[in-house]
């Protein structure tokens, strides 16, 4: 039994979004507390610059393979969702400002600009090392 080219894409989609919303679980989603400086009462958080660069090299390292196997469009827009999606509702569950909102437009912004950008350079890169033209 073989899989149509309509079939694998949409599981690749799948697992690409539950890979997304997997790194943003691994690096992010644990991590809910607010660190506040005990001379200045200053509160920083809730991630540490570790745990950002992880996730951000880890959103990197899918998109790049996902657009391998995936149109760039549809890697950037799946990623964008799944994580923006991951990162709002556990934002919003949170915050009684009502900042969350603000969060999650950036958090779409930047990940609408990273995950196109990688993955349009990764399929670029893919098919010149493959002799293809882009």
């Amino acid at each position: 039994m073989t899989a149509t080219r309509g079939t694998r894409a949409l599981l690749g989609v799948l697992f690409l979004a539950a890979a997304t919303v997997g790194a943003w679980l691994l690096w992010l989603g644990w991590d809910t507390d607010y660190t506040v400086d005990a001379e200045t009462g200053a509160s920083s958080g809730p991630y540490e610059a570790w745990q950002v660069v992880g996730c951000v090299l880890t959103l990197v390292l899918l998109a790049a393979l996902a657009a391998t196997r995936l149109s760039p469009w549809l890697v950037a827009t799946v990623m964008t969702v799944a994580f923006t999606a991951a990162w709002g509702w556990q934002a919003a569950s949170t915050d009684d400002t009502g900042l969350w909102a603000v969060g999650s437009v950036l958090v779409l912004v930047g990940m609408a600009a990273g995950s196109t950008a990688v993955s349009l350079v990764a399929r670029r890169v893919g098919r010149r090392v493959a002799g293809r033209p882009s």
